[in-house]
């Protein structure tokens, strides 16, 4: 049996892209959907709000005050929620492979769960000084979902990464 050891300091290498976007997809469903579930069913809130929240990013904070159901907020949270999480998983693909963390599956989805959580505390804490609507949705919940998500999105990314040599274990060019 080979002892393979890799040295994690900076590669310059390239990601895969296209494992990255349907990472950043897939793991932007299942935290959607576990938030809107969380929403329902642990908060007792309806799922609005936090589509409302979301929306309110791009089109102003005249979003939160709809009361009814409308397409504009709708797709504005949408595009602002998947475009967020393609970003995110790009961002996180790449540190995946320029650090070679991706050269286990249990490595990366520790990254993965350590991402999320990053990015919660970047989200709420950060970002939650000009967008001082999502201050209602901070606590053990979210910051679940958002680890939740790096895990997701690293794994994923693990599993779709096309390499050059299998054999070798070369990374994407």
């Amino acid at each position: 049996m080979e002892l393979h050891l890799e040295s994690h300091r900076y590669v310059r290498c390239r990601p895969d892209w296209r494992a990255a976007v349907l990472a950043g997809l897939i793991a932007g469903a299942v935290y959607m959907v576990l938030e809107l579930l969380t929403a329902r069913f642990l908060l007792y809130q309806g799922a609005w709000g936090t589509v409302k929240m979301v929306a309110a990013i791009i089109l102003g904070r005249e979003a939160l005050s709809a009361d009814a159901f409308n397409w504009t907020i709708v797709l504005a949270a949408g595009t602002v929620h998947f475009g967020l999480s393609i970003i995110l998983a790009a961002l996180l693909a790449l540190i995946l492979s320029s650090f070679r963390l991706d050269s286990s599956l249990a490595l990366a989805s520790l990254v993965g769960i350590v991402f999320g959580v990053a990015v919660y505390l970047v989200d709420f804490y950060v970002l939650g000084r000009y967008l001082n609507w999502f201050d209602e949705a901070r606590g053990w919940e979210s910051l679940f979902a958002h680890a939740l998500f790096g895990l997701v999105a690293a794994d994923v990314y693990c599993n779709l990464e096309r390499r050059r040599n299998d054999a070798a274990g070369q990374h994407p060019a």
